[in-house]
């Protein structure tokens, strides 16, 4: 049952089925060839329960905020104000690329929406300035990734309802493992540079009254993060509580910025319920699928079988990170997520291993799965938004990146405390 349920995964994911469709083909597929129920008339009860979870309500919430914050025009000032900062180092504005999408990340909870708005704004200078497009545009679709890690991040709020873990704790694990991640990127297009300075240009620092007086465009993504998160951090607001506080914060920085009108809004409403209605139908088909593989034993026989071998826990860990990795440039990202969640994460602890820790990890595993190939997502959105130029140049400058994303993972498995630190503080003063 294990082998058909793996194979008959790849087998729809690979044909590019619809997300959803493939979750829900292979629930009922199972369901019809190793039960002697119907399981499929659960289908109405599972769309029901999974939807009325309230964490859930978080993932509109920050959509919306995404979708506000983008037609607010705060990310071209806070582009060129970080650029005033990082732009001389050696590497340029490839520095200035991983800092927005970092910055950006803190706000707008998703990879393709970081990758394709930093991509928009950056691109134009690539070949204004002589960089060297391979890892120029690496540093986008790499940086985009930080989306789903640096709170808030939606992904952190779907793997916390479908593994029944804190989303708030989740955030506080992610925090410092997402700004070691991007000052990794950094540091290696640093000495990338230092290596080989044909891949960018050499520029002078910006005057120091010049950077001070930039920093005013950095305070109103900074001020949104501390109202979501800073308001998760200090334990006045749950997740689904801070996602509502973001939405109010990033339509006070449209009206601030004289951004606001009756077509703007619809816009952004129109746009996050698209977003949503595709979030939500494949969630409700996860959770349909979790019901089908619990119900027929497989979850059980999954964790019976790890259990069996003879290997340690870490041994097992790293097959399941290498497994992943691989499955990565095959199935889509959320698709990896929704679908296979269920299952790890009752393994995961009975190893012993935290699942806050692991959802650390596995969050970085499915970035991973954005910029491989063939199907890696913010691979796509780069090269669509830079319009020409080949697709190799993409796919080329952003492997390096999945050699740093696996570093950062063994960092945090000889190094645990790096996720979990910050959620026993904020626990202790609890």
């Amino acid at each position: 049952m294990m082998l058909t349920t793996v194979l008959l995964l790849l087998l729809l994911a690979g044909g590019s089925v619809f997300v959803a469709a493939v979750l829900g083909v292979l629930g009922t597929t199972l369901a019809q060839l190793f039960s002697s129920f119907p399981l499929q008339r659960a289908l109405g009860e599972m769309a029901w329960s999974s939807s009325a979870d309230f964490i859930l309500v978080a993932v509109p919430m920050f959509i919306l905020m995404g979708e506000l914050l983008l037609r607010s025009g705060v990310t071209d000032n806070m582009y060129t104000a970080l650029d005033r900062w990082v732009g001389h180092i050696p590497g340029g504005l490839m520095h200035t690329n991983v800092a927005a999408s970092a910055v950006f990340a803190a706000t707008s909870g998703s990879s393709i929406a970081t990758a394709a708005t930093i991509g928009t704004i950056s691109i134009p200078n690539m070949d204004r300035y002589g960089y060297k497009a391979p890892l120029f545009l690496g540093t986008i679709a790499a940086g985009g990734t930080l989306g789903i890690l640096i709170p808030p991040s939606i992904n952190m709020v779907l793997y916390g309802a479908m593994s029944e873990t804190s989303v708030s704790e989740l955030y506080l694990a992610a925090t410092i493992p997402g700004l070691m991640l991007a000052l990794i990127f950094s540091i290696y297009v640093y000495i990338a540079c230092k290596i080989d300075p044909s891949l960018g240009p050499k520029r002078e620092p910006a005057p120091w009254g010049e950077r001070f007086r930039a920093l005013v465009h950095l305070m109103p993504p900074l001020m949104l993060f501390m109202l979501v998160v800073g308001s998760i951090y200090a334990g006045l607001a749950t997740a689904t509580e801070a996602s509502a506080l973001g939405v109010v914060g990033a339509l006070g920085l449209v009206v601030v910025r004289r951004r606001l009108s009756i077509d703007m809004l619809m816009l952004s409403f129109e746009s996050t319920v698209r977003t949503t209605a595709m979030v939500m139908i494949i969630v409700i088909a996860a959770f349909f699928l979790n019901f089908v593989l619990s119900t027929l034993g497989l979850t059980d026989a999954a964790v019976k079988w790890v259990g069996k071998l003879q290997w340690s826990p870490n041994t097992i860990l790293l097959c399941i990170v290498l497994l992943y990795i691989v499955l990565g440039c095959f199935v889509e990202s959320l698709t990896l997520m929704v679908a296979t969640t269920p299952i790890v994460v009752p393994i995961i602890q009975n190893l012993g291993f935290s699942p806050i820790w692991f959802g650390v990890v596995f969050v970085i595993l499915i970035e991973t799965a954005l910029i491989t190939p063939p199907i890696g997502m913010n691979l796509f959105v780069v090269q669509s938004v830079r319009k020409g130029g080949a697709f190799r140049d993409v796919v080329i400058g952003s492997l390096p990146f999945v050699g740093l994303m696996f570093l950062m993972i063994l960092l945090l498995i000889a190094f645990p405390s790096i996720a979990l630190w910050l959620p026993s503080v904020f626990s202790a003063r609890a």
